[in-house]
């Protein structure tokens, strides 16, 4: 029997909070090793194990596999979660190019100096409730169907709804002119493997705080 994911990153958020979003909702249990020094750097850019020099990385199925959108792909084949034929699959990675377009402004977000913050959170808060929101919701209301693709749970549903916890994190008002979108993080969150991801004490990880920006410049400088 295959032994559990591996997941080597930095302990925080960053590239690989959705694919511990993925395995979760999957209902599959992983490991993490985290790169907490300098040397711990230094040692798995060393050993072979990054093929361009940098993380994410994910032990599984002995491969090790890096590039965010490829794990994420690999482990939502695995699992069922990209929809049952190729147009299927052709609207999910669609909807998710767009989630991981916004998503990439929250990610980095945090490390963005005091001043340009402002300008940045209205970035994402524009962009949200004008462009993007707007499309997902107009997906959900056109086929009135509980998820995006198929009527069936995808790696698309999974990765919106972590989505919206981001951008609600930002900014609580988010979605509230967006009832599709609620009603999708309502049904989401509430599936098991979902709602124990959810719970205090899971592999979840908190937002990145000035403490965790900190940490991961010193392995750089």
């Amino acid at each position: 029997m295959a032994g559990k994911p591996k997941l080597h990153y930095f302990n925080g958020r960053g590239r690989m909070e959705s694919i511990r979003w993925l395995l979760a909702a999957a209902g599959v249990e992983f490991e993490e090793k985290f790169i907490e020094t300098r040397e711990d750097w230094d040692r798995i850019r060393k050993d072979g194990s990054l093929m361009y020099q940098q993380v994410p990385m994910v032990e599984i199925d002995g491969m090790k596999l890096v590039q965010t959108r490829a794990i994420i792909n690999y482990i939502a084949n695995k699992h069922n979660l990209y929809g049952k034929d190729m147009k299927e699959r052709a609207l999910i990675d669609m909807y998710v190019e767009g989630v991981a377009d916004l998503n990439e402004m929250t990610i980095v977000f945090p490390v963005h100096p005091p001043g340009v913050k402002e300008t940045k959170l209205s970035e994402i808060k524009d962009k949200a409730k004008n462009r993007y929101f707007p499309a997902f919701e107009k997906v959900l209301k056109s086929h009135g169907q509980d998820y995006l693709v198929g009527n069936k749970l995808s790696k698309a549903d999974i990765l919106l709804v972590e989505l919206l916890y981001n951008v609600e994190e930002l900014d609580p008002s988010a979605i509230a002119s967006f009832p599709q979108l609620q009603a999708l993080k309502t049904r989401i969150s509430n599936l098991p493997t979902v709602k124990k991801f959810l719970q205090p004490g899971s592999q979840r990880k908190p937002p990145t705080d000035e403490k965790t920006i900190e940490e991961a410049k010193k392995m750089f400088m």
